[in-house]
């Protein structure tokens, strides 16, 4: 069952919804004007639309391409717009395409195709609903009233991202050993997709302030100015968040050598005391080996063996001694170098 819903504005303020497009056509004969609000519409809906409203076959495909970036463009009887809406959850962006026809008695608005559920306008209705005078003024005050609920929705994809970035400073900083380094490069794609649609939906505002849409009335600049701020605001967030990420990149990487610094430090330590005890114990293992052939007895004499043996043994420990002091020795003057 479609979720697309229709409504008519009377020169009244008068509120309402009707069942189909045929009828708020009609209704739009009476004076006021439309709003067709679609919800992951058919091919067949938007399509019927070139013929029922004029819209253009190429705004039409526009909206059925959920890759297309912000933009404006202007038809003899509408102006044309794409926005994003931006959703996080469970540590992914989604963006999702808003479409508006902006006419001089009719609001168009396309959203939820390829959302997968997701609704960029489902809050919109209640706001009218509640106080229709935002939208009585014409089809360029509705329009206002949805991008900036459309925009007032990306602080809360903003938020969670900083949430996450603070998250990630903490454990780079307690254990960066640990830290997988995949998830700034997630943020940094992240608020790169952001920047670039915040950019373009940016450079959609200026024209609407500079009134180079015919549709919308000078009175009505005003709150166009004021999402204008928003999105710049929203802009330069994701400059300071993308330079968050990059010196938490470059202080991950810092302390990763630090680590790696220290290791390899405690690794040569290690070896220097292996290297010393080779030393001291490679002559007297010479020696032993010797003497374990019976070589000093034979030199002395078997019967001398309660002498030669204790005698053999001191000259090893008197060798061992000289080579600890010669090895210290070596050492002292290599750290006076260092410090010269």
């Amino acid at each position: 069952m479609s979720e697309s819903k229709f409504y008519h504005f009377s020169p009244t303020g008068l509120f309402y919804g009707v069942s189909s497009v045929k009828e708020a056509i009609a209704a739009s004969k009476e004076g006021g004007f439309i709003w067709l609000n679609f919800f992951d519409p058919s091919i067949e809906e938007l399509h019927s639309l070139v013929d029922t409203m004029d819209i253009h076959p190429l705004s039409v495909e526009d909206c059925l391409d959920s890759s297309q970036v912000p933009k404006m463009e202007q038809f003899p009887n509408n102006t044309f717009i794409i926005f994003n809406a931006f959703a996080y959850s469970e540590k992914t962006l989604f963006v999702d395409e808003v479409d508006l026809f902006l006419g001089k008695n009719f609001l168009i608005t396309v959203s939820g195709i390829n959302s997968e559920g997701r609704k960029p306008l489902n809050g919109v209705t209640k706001i009218i609903e509640n106080d229709p005078g935002l939208a009585k003024a014409g089809p360029a005050f509705l329009m206002h009233v949805v991008l900036d609920y459309v925009v007032d929705g990306k602080l809360d994809a903003f938020e969670s991202l900083e949430d996450e970035l603070e998250d990630a400073e903490d454990e780079v900083l307690n254990n960066p050993t640990d830290y997988k380094p995949a998830e700034l490069m997630r943020l940094k794609k992240y608020l790169v997709n952001l920047r670039k649609g915040l950019f373009h939906e940016r450079e959609i505002l200026v024209k609407l302030c500079r009134m180079d849409c015919p549709f919308i009335p000078e009175k009505s600049i005003v709150h166009y100015r004021d999402v204008y701020d928003h999105l710049a605001k929203f802009f330069e967030l994701t400059e300071t968040d993308r330079e968050i990420v990059t010196s938490l990149m470059e202080l991950y990487t810092s302390l990763l050598n630090n680590q790696m610094t220290k290791m390899s430090n405690d690794t040569n330590i290690s070896v220097r005391r292996l290297t010393m005890i080779a030393t001291i114990f490679m002559p007297l293992t010479l020696l032993a080996s010797i003497g374990g052939m019976s070589e000093w007895s034979m030199m002395t004499g078997p019967e001398n063996w309660k002498i030669s043996y204790p005698l053999f043994i001191a000259a090893m420990a008197v060798i061992a001694i000289v080579n600890y002091l010669l090895i210290l020795m070596v050492e002292r003057k290599n750290e006076a170098r260092k410090d010269q």
